[in-house]
């Protein structure tokens, strides 16, 4: 982990409210003055922009009081968690820039003590096997200002409850047939502490531990345990934790009743989720877009997941900067996605090369130009960056301009090419229109132009002033690309915010285009995938894990000005 890649801003530092209250801890000397933090994701899906965000916080918080920052994977569901989640969880995490404190951790480390801890609970006479089911416990339960019924099996005798759970271990139920609940209060106001499940039933093969087990616990009793098994001391969690604090309170409480104090014991920080306008975040709705076939998989660049956005040509210094302006909240808020594009916009106008790249090509010949003749023209690749230096473009009597720089008739503060009007090539010559051609549909096919042999960029002595430049590619060194443009993916500001219909009903149909037939200047034939680049007056652009020098794939990233925004308004 480089020293920059999670040091987090003199500004988040002085207004995160999370770095303020572990600087009280710190001053009370709390935990012997150790601070350990923790990313637990549940390996069933893709990470996505808001875990992003948090990724930032937990790393960044380890990296600014020089301590450090466990991954663990919080794997108590076999039916949804798969290697290919615990892999690419890894790749986005590194990534983005951070390393986690030794190897992975994983919540099935536990699992043996999890079930001790379990059956300490029954001994106790605060845990019992129920029979209910899932509609049943939920229609016993109450509401928030009603009560619920007590399970009928809620005072079945330690010696039947320690009987029955050690069965469920050995695999003699099926699934769904018994339970384990925490005997707490039916009649709490927080419904999570109405005698909570705490295992469950599954026959499933685990990716990590096999068939050893077919009872799991459930992740609420699992998280909190977790982070003290590991002696993590800030717990930073989103909102929707907050009610589930007093369960993780509770069960540690029973655990430790009697025993010495811990030397480390969690305390539980909450903070706002990332939400983002015309995007959805849930992992279940992302999964149902793949599993349909919507989008191309995790990794299309229409995607929120952490995967989409890299391979769309996002960088991980751009979404470091988005998770920096976007701070830590405690009340949740919904970001505008154009605060995110207009991180990656800053951060490749600093790195991206300058390109030349027509993307809906017409051909223009310069017809005073000597036949045969190649000129090579200087070219600056970046102009944020002296450092970068200079390359050099091939030029010829045939070249390939946008098809939208030409206009037969153009407005009076048209400044591209015309009848009659001349404009210049970037790094090139200044030429003249003299003459067009149609084809048998009435498009422009050709364009004739002459240049001004004493106009060539650097060395001009025309005298010639014009307003308009153009970018361009040589035909004959052209090579074709296919380009991908994207855009948002739901049309509606919040897709998944409206009960009475489905969030895919706001898919947008124009979000992906492909253009055919591109032409590049030949620098880009040796593109290695995510390569990032601008291509001059179009936008940013990035090679597609697909490309090959054989067949080029771009995908773009964002333009060079918010201009979808402005169009939307």
């Amino acid at each position: 982990m480089s020293n920059e890649a999670a040091k987090p801003s003199v500004e988040e530092v002085k207004t995160n409210f999370i770095y303020q209250e572990i600087d009280k801890d710190l001053a009370q000397g709390k935990n012997g003055g150790k601070i350990l933090t923790r990313f637990p994701p549940e390996p069933n899906g893709y990470l996505h922009i808001g875990h992003a965000k948090s990724i930032c916080l937990n790393f960044g918080i380890a990296k600014h009081y020089k301590a450090a920052c466990n991954l663990r994977f919080d794997d108590t569901n076999p039916t949804k968690e798969e290697v290919e989640y615990v892999d690419s969880i890894q790749e986005d995490i590194r990534w983005l820039g951070f390393e986690w404190e030794g190897e992975p951790r994983y919540a099935s480390d536990y699992f043996e003590q999890l079930y001790q801890w379990a059956v300490l609970l029954i001994k106790k006479g605060k845990a019992y096997v129920c029979e209910l089911n899932a509609e049943q416990i939920a229609a016993q339960k109450g509401t928030p200002t009603t009560p619920g019924q007590d399970s009928p099996f809620r005072n079945r005798s330690v010696e039947e409850n320690l009987d029955l759970f050690e069965r469920m271990r050995k695999g003699e139920f099926k699934d769904g047939e018994k339970i384990l609940r925490a005997k707490i209060d039916m009649a709490s106001p927080n419904m999570h502490m109405r005698d909570p499940i705490m295992y469950r039933i599954i026959h499933r093969h685990h990716h990590r531990t096999g068939d050893q087990w077919c009872i799991y616990p459930m992740y609420d009793f699992t998280h909190g345990q977790s982070d003290f098994i590991e002696g993590i001391t800030h717990s930073i969690c989103t909102l929707e934790f907050e009610v589930h604090r007093p369960l993780y309170n509770w069960f540690l409480d029973q655990i430790l009743d009697g025993e010495d104090a811990p030397a480390v014991r969690p305390r539980q920080i909450e903070f706002a989720r990332l939400n983002l306008n015309y995007t959805v975040m849930s992992k279940r709705k992302l999964l149902e877009l793949v599993q349909k076939g919507i989008v191309s998989g995790w990794d299309d660049p229409r995607m929120p997941t952490i995967s989409g956005l890299r391979r769309r040509g996002y960088t991980p210094e751009s979404i470091r900067m988005f998770a920096d302006r976007v701070g830590v909240a405690r009340r949740d808020n919904v970001i505008d996605l154009a605060l995110l594009e207009y991180c990656v916009r800053e951060d490749l106008n600093k790195r991206a090369m300058r390109v030349n790249a027509v993307l809906d090509p017409v051909k223009v010949v310069i017809t005073n130009y000597p036949e045969g003749q190649v000129e090579m023209m200087e070219t600056v690749n970046n102009p944020e960056d002296e450092t970068m230096g200079t390359r050099e473009l091939p030029f010829s009597r045939e070249i390939y301009i946008e098809r939208d720089d030409f206009m037969e008739e153009p407005p009076k503060k048209y400044f591209r090419l015309g009848p009659g009007r001349e404009v210049r090539l970037k790094s090139a010559y200044i030429i003249k229109c003299e003459d067009y051609k149609k084809d048998a549909d009435g498009r422009v096919s050709e364009i004739h132009c002459s240049y001004y042999p004493d106009s060539r960029s650097g060395a001009d002595t025309s005298g010639i002033k014009v307003k308009g430049t153009l970018h361009w590619v040589s035909a004959a060194h052209a090579v074709d690309a296919e380009i991908r443009l994207y855009d948002r993916l739901f049309m509606d500001e919040a897709p998944d915010a409206h009960k009475d219909k489905d969030f895919k009903d706001f898919l947008n149909p124009e979000s992906l285009s492909t253009l055919k037939g591109c032409k590049l200047e030949p620098f880009l034939a040796g593109v290695k995938p995510l390569d990032h680049f601008q291509f001059q007056r179009l936008g940013y652009f990035s090679a597609d894990k697909d490309s090959r020098p054989d067949a080029l794939v771009f995908n773009k990233t964002v333009g060079l000005k918010d201009s979808w925004a402005r169009s939307n308004k």
